[in-house]
């Protein structure tokens, strides 16, 4: 089967974003395909780890908590809390978790991480507390600048995430398109750009050449 040009695309600047995130000392890898990306994902997490994750469509999409908890893996699923405050207290245990699983909103091709939260809890979990962060993210996610990054956070990943949440009442629930707004529903509550790895390799980025989460 002939690639498409998205997939030529993907296989070419795949390895260059690869170069920058070590460049930021990031450990990186891409991936043409999923099959491939879960394989490395799962061997970066040993057994003895307790795993957590932020909301995250690309992790579901690849099914990486089913394995784990068929692996025998602790994990603290937030989303399998009988209440609310448990569900507060898991998300802050997370916090403290031997691995963390995410995407990110948007990749620079230079190697810039930029994440956008609304309670932070993704966010803070990507800076410090957990022993290491797997990122895992679809080449849709890559963009040429860091301008063009927060761009698609803001403007892309933001409204299309929310629409996952139709009670939320902000502008782009009902726009489609950001309206800056200061909601007590935004899930723009925090902007992060993540420009070095500190320590070396503890966040690790695994890029795959297909288009995963929004």
């Amino acid at each position: 089967m002939n690639s498409t040009p998205q997939q030529i695309r993907n296989t070419k600047l795949g390895p260059q974003v690869v170069q920058a995130l070590k460049s930021r000392f990031f450990d990186a890898w891409y991936f043409d395909e999923r099959g491939e990306a879960i394989t490395k994902v799962l061997s970066l997490i040993p057994k003895t780890d307790t795993v957590s994750w932020g909301g995250s469509m690309t992790v579901t999409a690849l099914g990486i908590q089913e394995r784990l908890v068929t692996q025998g893996v602790r994990v603290i699923d937030r989303d399998q809390a009988p209440t609310k405050e448990e569900r507060q207290e898991r998300m802050r245990q997370a916090l403290l978790c031997d691995t963390f699983l995410t995407s990110s909103n948007a990749i620079s091709e230079d190697g810039h991480l930029v994440n956008i939260d609304g309670m932070g809890n993704r966010v803070a979990a990507m800076l410090y507390g957990p022993k290491q962060v797997i990122v895992i993210a679809g080449m849709n996610k890559a963009v040429k600048t860091l301008e063009d990054a927060l761009t698609r956070a803001r403007t892309i990943a933001a409204p299309l995430n929310i629409q996952r949440f139709p009670d939320l009442k902000t502008p782009c629930t009902q726009t489609g398109g950001c309206g800056n707004c200061r909601s007590s529903d935004s899930v723009c509550s925090y902007i992060v750009i993540t420009r070095l790895c500190k320590p070396a390799g503890r966040i690790k980025v695994i890029l795959i050449g297909e288009d995963l989460g929004l």
